[in-house]
């Protein structure tokens, strides 16, 4: 679940302005003329991310199906690897965005056994959940009712930025036994940080579909389109693991 420069154009550490500038057409350059087909499209990177989300689906299904800790754990990894990979070297996104969402899958399928095994329905809530958002926010975009300015994305990226190194010295506390206070647990404060945290993350869906229009304006190679769709992805698994956590605090206060 993983998010240097990425904080430039989107909340999501995946996602760099780089990415872009490096990897795109110059039009002062003498070699610019390419084909059309060479360079991605807005709606390229969509059906790259429906045949992600589709990559994910299977396995999740199959992790789901067949829960194992061991799933979770090559999944997570594997997955990290893979984002990482990807965030140097977007030349390789073609190859790597597709392996991160069957692993990624293992990681999202497993979590969804552990939760819905405590909290029956919640798996099912946390999708609706995650699609509603998903849809809204892509509302909000397209009518412009939220515009993505550089206030905004620097707003949301230093938010992104401060969740993320609060989650890292979470896990550096894990390893000696410490639990960091309200993170994820019960109580209003624990609820209120959860929510907070999901508004970050939806509101990296608005950078996300920036980013897709931007890509195409800056006449961004094809392969961007996978680099893209594999963003899009992680900010979707973020934000439906966070939905559960939430659902699950909730659940348990029944």
């Amino acid at each position: 679940m993983a998010k240097r420069s990425f904080f430039s154009s989107s909340g999501n550490p995946f996602m760099r302005e780089e990415a872009f500038q490096n990897n795109s057409n110059n039009p002062l350059d003498s070699n610019f003329i390419e084909a059309e087909a060479n360079r991605m499209t807005v709606s390229g990177a969509v059906n790259k991310t429906f045949i992600l989300f589709g990559l994910m689906l299977l396995t999740s299904v199959a992790s789901y199906v067949y829960a194992n800790p061991l799933f979770m754990i090559v999944g997570a990894i594997g997955g990290l690897i893979a984002v990482l990979i990807a965030s140097f070297k977007p030349h390789t996104s073609a190859t790597v965005a597709p392996i991160y969402a069957l692993l990624e899958g293992l990681f999202v399928g497993s979590v969804s056994a552990y939760y819905g095994g405590l909290y029956g329905g919640i798996v099912f809530n946390a999708i609706s959940l995650t699609l509603g958002i998903l849809f809204a926010m892509l509302f909000i975009y397209k009518t412009g009712i939220i515009k993505v300015t550089d206030k905004l994305r620097t707003g949301v990226i230093m938010a992104t930025a401060g969740i993320a190194l609060v989650y890292l010295l979470n896990i550096i506390l894990g390893l000696f036994g410490i639990n960091m206070p309200y993170l994820h647990q019960g109580g209003a404060i624990g609820i209120g940080i959860s929510v907070v945290i999901i508004g970050v993350a939806a509101f990296n869906l608005l950078l996300d579909f920036d980013n897709f229009d931007k890509g195409e304006r800056y006449g961004a190679p094809a392969y961007m389109e996978w680099y893209l769709g594999m963003g899009l992805l992680i900010t979707l698994v973020w934000l439906y693991i966070e939905l559960l956590r939430l659902l699950s605090i909730l659940s348990s206060r029944d």
